[in-house]
């Protein structure tokens, strides 16, 4: 039975890294569902946050692998708290007033708007990012950008 597995990478900082770790995931056959990478305060280091799905023995196989790669320095899939953003944008013509009102339960809010179009941003858990676009489906909207998990080590 596949399950769904958050994975936070510390790496050093330098050309290429990337490139190695999706690599890895490209030749084995496993597959990223959502990729986030941003550099820490040192900025020698960056932290990665993948989210990829598979039964327990794929998910301990990628953990052994990404631990082998030499510019990993720490990988862990304990605790975490995470939240996930989005970005949807919407033909003015629709009600923003009932979008602001269905995004502000999701701590979202209307971000833009111009003559043709608003974007409503929010960020929440990834299932209740999830439950946010079943609310929002019949408003029709132009565009949508999601995150990925944005995670940070609970303990």
């Amino acid at each position: 039975m596949d399950c769904q597995k958050t994975i936070t990478i510390i790496v050093l900082n330098e050309h290429g890294v990337l490139s190695r770790i999706s690599g890895l995931f490209a030749g084995r056959g496993y597959n990223i569902e959502a990729l986030n990478v941003a550099p820490m305060l040192d900025s020698k280091f960056s932290k990665i946050t993948i989210t990829t799905k598979g039964d327990n023995k794929v998910l301990e196989q990628i953990l052994k692998q990404l631990n082998k790669l030499i510019p990993v320095l720490k990988v862990y899939e304990s605790d975490f708290c995470g939240l996930e953003a989005i970005l949807i944008k919407f033909d003015i013509k629709e009600s923003l007033n009932e979008l602001s009102a269905i995004f502000s339960g999701y701590g979202g809010r209307l971000l833009e708007v111009n003559e043709k179009f608003a974007v409503f941003m929010a960020y929440d858990t990834s299932s209740r990012i999830n439950n946010l676009l079943q609310a929002i489906k019949s408003f029709s909207p132009r565009d949508i950008t999601r995150s990925g998990i944005l995670s940070i080590e609970a303990n």
